[in-house]
């Protein structure tokens, strides 16, 4: 939720500054204010007023009221209240209504951490700072774990400037969540981590392609070809999407998982060949033509040898997932076939998040090839929030979980 206080007849407001001395400056002012803020109730104070002046300063201040959802060291989910105002917004900064938040894996991977969860939001935006040109009051924008932090690491590493091209390619730093934060109702965040949404996508198709999406985009579009063969070991949150890019660019789509009941959904999608392999160590037993590419959008850490028979020499391998679950051996190890990669000549990728200029480029595909999202909605409210963490948690949900603001009983 967000709430915009603009009025010259403030009520209970008005508490906020009395006994405030001028000389004390704008700051306590502002935290004078947070504390009136944290006591109203948010159903009361959900609309908006008109400018409230404050006595003894020449100008007009608006405060935006954010509903934020964070973890904690206990692991529980916690609500909290922030308030801004647009006198300490940076130049650089805006302030956006959310509208849709994604949940991802790597949330649960966060929820021990005192921050703000979500890095898969879309939102319209409320206010910007002076120095803004790229977004302005009303734009409906997207982010998610990119942002420019990415060029002081460069930087850092090459000990020398970034170059101007290489700034307009950069600004993303990979599992940078502590500054994306999506599940505040009103979050602060500098304009050059924001994307522009295509008209036609949706908030729920666009949420979690700020991360999900720019995941396995840059893999696919670096590493497959229109010509290519390609595996996929999972269908779920990830894989229900790579299927869908590679059959767009023209791709043969090949599905490996261990659940056959999602079989007619894969196929619904475009997949081309589906196998359930649960419980089989050996997939050359299916006596299937090999794959040029494996992308791998499991959770679960199998061991690589189990696929390498149905690998085309000089094939690669592209893994795309953090955490989860390991079927057996060290989970910080990755043990490949030696003699086996070494004379087949196979290639082994990590994966990195797109980065700005091939992020938006997976926006406007998407768009156009009318790439969706399967989805299951929650409210924005912390027992929604809840609901949808555990049900990931589960492996149940099907197959991204997005998080929506005043969510009505129907799901609209």
């Amino acid at each position: 939720m967000i709430v915009k206080f603009t009025s010259s007849d403030g009520g209970d407001l008005r508490r906020a500054h009395q006994n405030f001395n001028p000389s004390s400056g704008p700051q306590q002012l502002s935290e004078n204010i947070s504390n009136v803020l944290s006591t109203f109730e948010p159903q009361v104070y959900s609309r908006a007023f008109k400018p409230f002046i404050i006595p003894n300063l020449m100008s007009t201040t608006t405060f935006y009221k954010s509903i934020q959802f964070r973890g904690s060291s206990t692991g529980e989910i916690v609500q909290k209240t922030f308030t801004y105002d647009l006198d300490g917004l940076a130049p650089n900064e805006v302030i956006i209504k959310v509208t849709a938040s994604g949940l991802c894996f790597t949330d649960i991977l966060m929820l021990e951490k005192d921050m703000v969860l979500g890095h898969e939001g879309v939102g319209i935006v409320q206010a910007v700072g002076s120095g803004c040109k790229n977004v302005k009051v009303g734009d409906r924008v997207g982010w998610g774990g990119t942002n420019t932090l990415l060029l002081t690491s460069i930087t850092r590493i090459l000990a020398t400037p970034v170059p101007d091209t290489v700034r307009e390619q950069a600004a993303a730093k990979p599992a940078n969540f502590a500054t994306a934060k999506t599940t505040p109702t009103a979050p602060k965040l500098n304009e050059s981590w924001l994307f522009e949404i295509p008209p036609e996508m949706t908030d729920i198709d666009a949420a979690p392609l700020m991360c999900a999406g720019a995941t396995v985009w840059s893999p696919i579009i670096r590493n497959c070809k229109c010509f290519d063969r390609v595996g996929v070991i999972g269908f779920g949150g990830l894989g229900h999407l790579v299927i869908q890019f590679l059959r767009k660019m023209g791709c043969e789509v090949v599905v490996f998982s261990t659940d056959g009941t999602k079989r007619e959904e894969a196929i619904s999608l475009g997949t081309n060949e589906f196998y359930c392999v649960k419980g089989l160590k050996d997939y050359g037993e299916l006596g299937i033509k090999p794959v040029d590419r494996m992308l791998i959008c499991t959770s679960v850490k199998i061991q690589m040898g189990q696929f390498y028979p149905v690998l085309k020499p000089r094939a690669t391998i592209i893994s795309l997932t953090v955490g989860g679950t390991v079927t057996e051996g060290d989970p910080d190890s990755l043990t490949v076939p030696y003699a086996q990669h070494v004379l087949t000549g196979i290639t082994l990728h990590g994966s990195v998040i797109s980065p700005r200029l091939e992020h938006q480029k997976m926006l406007d595909f998407a768009a156009r090839n009318e790439i969706h999202v399967m989805a299951e909605k929650f409210p924005m409210t912390l027992q929604g929030v809840n609901e949808a963490v555990e049900k990931l948690r589960s492996g149940k949900m099907r197959y991204r979980g997005v998080l929506v603001p005043n969510l009505g009983s129907d799901g609209s």
